[in-house]
């Protein structure tokens, strides 16, 4: 008996002992300057060839983290394909301006909690640069503490090296830039729709539109929902419509979606798309309806039938006899 209970206190300190080597670190560099921001986010520009442009970004250290984040900075080009998600590559020629772009700030250092760092670059577009749309991601890497030093694991009791954790978080400033010159602004929007009756979700349009120029627009989406008998809003994006920038030779499809949709209700829907001077709207009377309240619809109206057919053929019957 007494030798179970040793063999049992042992596995206990050793269970302790690896989440103490193992799931501690993973907690601390999860926490360690993970809160990093960047401001603003993306920002756009029209350039000139052959001549020098001055940009920057902040880089903000909330107070409520505990330690300094530490960061690297370096320049990728990018595209977003149409789940929204960044890809750090080139479409032909369009990452020509990762090759402008330099730092007036060491390109790497530290931001300590409650600090804000001011990201100052300059961009020298050549003279012979031909106009249209480049793209730059300024990619900031946030480091966790023992990356940036190169702590060496720690020996514990036992002499056996601790789990070292090492992260980084990737943050991006998208730069946005037009080349001025014989830029092509030109779009299709190939298709619009609404639902005419919805099961379950909100109730949401969507569009697919294709950039046919050669630099980047921003496409606009309004979304108006009213009572069917009724010209007053339920609700409307109007004043704040949703965009979303199209690269060149893009295409994107999107949705625009009512958030707050109730389960049950008859709706006149309005969903209006703006591309580069092409304006595509569709109106529509939509349904939404639970499933469940479907199959009791049909159930009655078979119901009905059946009861009217009953009472036909028992009528049928009365007058033969």
């Amino acid at each position: 008996m007494k030798n179970k209970l040793n063999t049992i206190i042992k596995w206990v300190a050793a269970i302790t002992s690896i989440i103490s080597v193992v799931l501690i670190p993973i907690a601390n560099a999860n926490a360690a300057g993970f809160g990093v921001t960047l401001a603003p986010m993306n920002q756009k520009a029209i350039l000139i060839p052959g001549d020098e442009y001055e940009a920057s970004f902040k880089i903000s250290n909330p107070v409520s983290e505990t330690e300094d984040a530490y960061y690297k900075l370096s320049v990728e080009p990018f595209y977003i394909n149409d789940k929204k998600e960044i890809s750090y590559e080139a479409v032909k020629d369009s990452g020509e301006i990762v090759k402008w772009i330099s730092f007036e700030v060491p390109t790497e250092g530290k931001v300590e909690p409650n600090e804000v760092k001011e990201i100052k670059f300059k961009v020298d577009v050549p003279k012979e640069t031909a106009a249209g749309g480049q793209y730059a991601a300024i990619i900031v890497t946030i480091q966790s503490k023992t990356e940036k030093e190169g702590d060496e694991p720690k020996n514990n009791n036992s002499g056996k090296n601790q789990a070292t954790i090492k992260e980084t978080k990737r943050i991006a400033h998208l730069f946005y830039a037009e080349i001025a010159g014989n830029t092509i602004k030109k779009g299709t929007i190939n298709e619009i729709s609404l639902p005419s009756i919805v099961f379950s979700g909100n109730i949401k349009g969507s569009s697919s539109i294709k950039n046919e120029g050669n630099v980047h627009g921003d496409a606009i989406y309004k979304l108006e929902i009213y009572p069917l008998f009724s010209n007053e809003e339920i609700y409307t994006n109007a004043e704040e419509p949703e965009t979303r920038t199209i690269l060149p030779e893009q295409t994107i499809f999107s949705e625009t979606a009512w958030d707050k949709t109730p389960n049950i209700g008859i709706f006149k829907v309005i969903y209006t798309v703006d591309f580069e001077g092409s304006t595509a709207k569709i109106e529509k009377i939509v349904v939404k309806c639970p499933i469940w309240l479907l199959f009791i619809v049909i159930f009655i109206i078979i119901a009905l039938i059946v009861w009217i057919f009953l009472i036909i053929t028992k009528r049928k019957k009365t007058k033969n006899n």
